[in-house]
């Protein structure tokens, strides 16, 4: 096993790390908190990606973007600043993790998907119908943020048992 970068050991040691360890109550708060902003951000995503794949018609493709991409920005970044929180505790740890490493890899994955949906359809989105066929891109970016965001979901919950 290789040795983890010596940012990573500077950081586990931080005062803020410490901190976190050592509080009965902090670490779990903060992972109550992560779940609680990654159950917004997931949520939000699989009801906006059901309508992209075909689920959901009569309702207006921008009327749910306006409501659920918000929810699913601010669970982001709940989930994001309470992520980072808890792997400052074990750093180290956490970069020889496998299921640590996929989960981020799958969030980088399910990010990169937002941008290019965005960058491709956020324009035209206001133009598409409300029942029948939604664009056949937008429909396999909908079945690849569903799929990248439930394997990240999934692979966090293994982080404790690699």
């Amino acid at each position: 096993m290789t040795a983890a970068p010596a940012w990573a050991a500077w950081v586990e040691q931080s005062s803020l790390a410490q901190a976190i360890r050592g509080g009965a109550a902090f670490y779990p708060a903060i992972e109550t908190v992560h779940i609680l902003g990654f159950a917004c951000l997931l949520g939000a995503i699989v009801v906006f990606d059901l309508r992209l794949i075909g689920l959901g018609g009569g309702i207006r493709p921008a009327a749910l973007a306006a409501i659920a991409l918000p929810v699913a920005g601010i669970g982001l970044g709940v989930a994001m600043t309470t992520g980072a929180l808890l792997f400052i505790t074990e750093a180290t740890t956490y970069l020889r993790n496998p299921m640590f490493l996929a989960k981020i890899g799958l969030i980088g994955l399910g990010l990169a998907n937002v941008a290019l949906f965005h960058r491709r359809f956020r324009a035209t989105l206001d133009a598409w119908p409300d029942h029948g066929a939604l664009p056949a891109a937008a429909r396999l970016a909908g079945g690849l943020s569903l799929l990248s965001w439930a394997a990240a979901l999934v692979c966090g919950r293994l982080i404790a048992y690699v």
